[in-house]
Order: structure tokens, then C-alpha cells, then sequence
């Protein structure tokens, strides 16, 4: 371990716009950054209420992280549950895994729990939500775990143990953002 360095449990989010890249080609290039801006606000305003941090945009998708896994996947279901109607025709695959990660040069995460995360993210296309099975124990109120199949992933050797994430996290509602993404700009 580099002098120095600590480990810290964190729950890591990675989200991708499914067929963005065909969005793109057939609607061109500024309805693809309308729909863009409107998935990035929705994620920034989801992440505040919910105390997730928004680490970086990834292109059409991004990375997020939660101090408590719970957050964590509130965040994803919300933002999937607002994205049906703001990013349509796109859909969202998300994956979310929690576990130990150090901070490398103060900016990027270095772990097991980032890199399961993303490549369950690329595994969910038409599933929605992956998250190891392990870890879906604890999960909101509103949220239950659907079987699915172990998936094989790209520099894991053994198949990982997943459910998917399906239901509407109960929230109060202060976390209530339909305003925020409803209404029209300020234009000046």
C-alpha cells in the first residue's frame, strides 16, 4: 500500500444513456445535447437532495458517489424513474456496488467496488439497475430485488451473483425535483 493512502467504504453509481450514440445520428447533434442537459440536471439535483456526489460525467453517462448505500440507490432509482419522461426515447443502465476504495492524487477512486460498479453498468442494458447480490440487504423502503442470473464481466474471474433493482424508493418530499425538471428556463 502507497505510504500514506487510506481505504473508505463508499457506494459508487455508474449510469449510461442507452442509444445515445443513434439518438445522436438520427435527431443530430443539438437535440442530443438538449436531452443531454436535461439527464445532467435531473442527476445534479437528484445527487443534492440525496447527499450523492456527482464524482464526473462519463459523455452520455456519469459517476457517482454515496457515503451510504442507501442514498446511493435512491439516487439511481430516482434518476431511472425521472429519466422514463426526460431523457425518452433513451433509457438509463445503471450499476451500483459498495465496498472499500482509496482516493488516488485526490481524484480518482481505485478499487474493486468502482470497477464492479461500471461493468455492471455496461452489463444492465434492458435490465434497468444491477447490484451484487450481497449487497442488496439493506435496500430503501418501496425497492425489492428481482432474480437474475449470475453475470460474467470483463477482468472479474468468477461469475458475479446479481439482482436487479426495480420499485419506487419512498421519500419525503423534500426530495420531490418534478418542478425542477418541468419547468421552463429563464429566458432573458
Amino acid at each position: 500500500m502507497l505510504m500514506g493512502t487510506m481505504r473508505f467504504g463508499r457506494t459508487f453509481i455508474f449510469v449510461d444513456l442507452s442509444g445515445f450514440t443513434n439518438y445522436t445520428e438520427s435527431y443530430g447533434d443539438g437535440a442530443a445535447a438538449q436531452l443531454l442537459a436535461q439527464f445532467r440536471g435531473i442527476a445534479r439535483a437528484i445527487g443534492s437532495h440525496q447527499g450523492v456526489r456527482i464524482d464526473k460525467y462519463l459523455g452520455d453517462g456519469l459517476m457517482a458517489v454515496a457515503v451510504e448505500a442507501i442514498d446511493g440507490i435512491t439516487f439511481a432509482l430516482e434518476l431511472q424513474r425521472h429519466a422514463v419522461t426526460a431523457c425518452a426515447p433513451l433509457t438509463l443502465r445503471i450499476g451500483i456496488a459498495t465496498g472499500d476504495t482509496m482516493l488516488f492524487e485526490g481524484q480518482d477512486y481505485i478499487g474493486s467496488a468502482p470497477n464492479l460498479a461500471a461493468r455492471l453498468c455496461d452489463a444492465a442494458a434492458l435490465v434497468g439497475t444491477l447490484i451484487p447480490e450481497e449487497q442488496a440487504n439493506d435496500l430503501p423502503l418501496g425497492v425489492y430485488a428481482v432474480a437474475h442470473e449470475p453475470v460474467s464481466l470483463p477482468g472479474f474471474a468468477q461469475p458475479v451473483e446479481v439482482v436487479a433493482l426495480a420499485g419506487e424508493p419512498l421519500i419525503d418530499g423534500r426530495y420531490d425535483i418534478n418542478e425542477f425538471w418541468t419547468r421552463s428556463p429563464f429566458v432573458g
